[in-house]
């Protein structure tokens, strides 16, 4: 069987997402053509092209339409994808009968991680605290703010979306006793129960949770979903966490519940409709508004995560076993 690699962004991330180990792994079974990086050389490449079995592929996979796959790829059988979202190539592959395969779930351990670490530090009142005693040295400003916190025994949590990073909070959160609940349309009482949390609508949501932490598919269902309906009933100290996609969040509307409560906080790892945001914008002159700089998925190490998890299935799947992670138009009516 042949194979391509195929990104735009050329080979240094072939080489991030897929480790020389993984590499060396894959060009035992397979026969790699090479690498195809920029779609407009699809004609002058359309022998390799026309070979290729499968591809794979990591951040800047081709958007390939039905007739250049009819065209050029007449062989393919499946795309593997060392990244996350697959909303911006997927549906003609599928069309087309190409299986497509997604590290999704690898990219969901870091961020799931960082939202856990977050959730932790915030029933504590971390951010703001760290603040007020670092730029002033004002213990008595610091320890008066910490102390209105109830810290991480039976803490009110709510989760916004059950899909694959929150359902890893969900169980990464078990090591803790925190009352979780989430808001999730799709997630059934009966799946609900079984993780151990309870189901609410967001007005709740918002108005009891100590912590609240976004985790929406990014669609246009979505966009605007978190409006100042909502962000008007947080807790006069409760904390807003937000690594799913700034398109959900009306700004302006965060902005003004932050001003009329200043105890309250925002940590923003994502923002709309760019990033990096304004620097004279009002998201960087609140004091309690804490940004990152799109740090919560997979970095550095942690993107050769996302590779194995594609070999793995490429392996399951030419040993004809269950794959994990395929993808099929029915979810992407619901997934990131």
């Amino acid at each position: 069987m042949n194979a391509i690699y195929m990104t735009t962004q050329g080979e240094r991330f072939i080489e991030r997402a897929y480790s020389e180990e993984t590499r060396g792994a894959l060009e035992q079974e397979l026969n790699f053509l090479g690498l195809i990086q920029d779609p407009a050389q699809l004609e002058a490449q359309r022998e390799i092209c026309r070979q290729a079995d499968y591809i794979f592929s990591t951040w800047g996979m081709f958007n390939l339409n039905e007739e250049e796959l009819k065209t050029y790829f007449p062989r393919l059988k499946a795309v593997f994808y060392a990244a996350g979202s697959v909303q911006g190539f997927a549906r003609p592959l599928l069309k087309q009968g190409v299986r497509v395969f997604s590290a999704f779930a690898a990219n969901a351990v870091p961020v799931a991680e960082y939202t856990v670490a977050q959730i932790i530090l915030a029933g504590k009142g971390f951010l703001q605290t760290m603040a007020l005693y670092s730029s002033g040295g004002n213990h008595q400003a610091a320890s008066s703010y910490c102390d209105g916190f109830p810290g991480n025994y039976g803490c009110q949590v709510g989760l916004i979306g059950a899909g694959a990073i929150g359902r890893l909070v969900i169980r990464m959160l078990k090591e803790y006793r925190l009352k979780v609940v989430v808001f999730d349309p799709f997630l059934s009482e009966e799946e609900a129960e079984r993780l151990g949390v309870e189901k609410c609508g967001l007005e709740r949501l918002f108005a009891e949770s100590q912590t609240i932490s976004n985790h929406l598919a990014n669609n246009p269902q979505t966009a605007g979903m978190l409006n100042y309906g909502l962000f008007r009933r947080m807790k006069p100290n409760a904390t807003f966490i937000n690594t799913g996609r700034g398109a959900q969040v009306v700004e302006a509307d965060l902005v003004r519940a932050l001003r009329e409560e200043p105890g309250r906080t925002a940590l923003l790892d994502v923002t709309d409709p760019v990033e990096p945001v304004d620097p004279s914008g009002e998201l960087c002159r609140l004091p309690n508004v804490f940004l990152t700089p799109h740090i919560a998925g997979s970095m550095a190490e942690e993107i050769r995560r996302m590779g194995e998890y594609m070999k793995e299935e490429y392996q399951a799947v030419a040993a004809g076993r269950a794959a994990r992670f395929e993808v099929t138009e029915k979810m992407l009516e619901t997934m990131a």
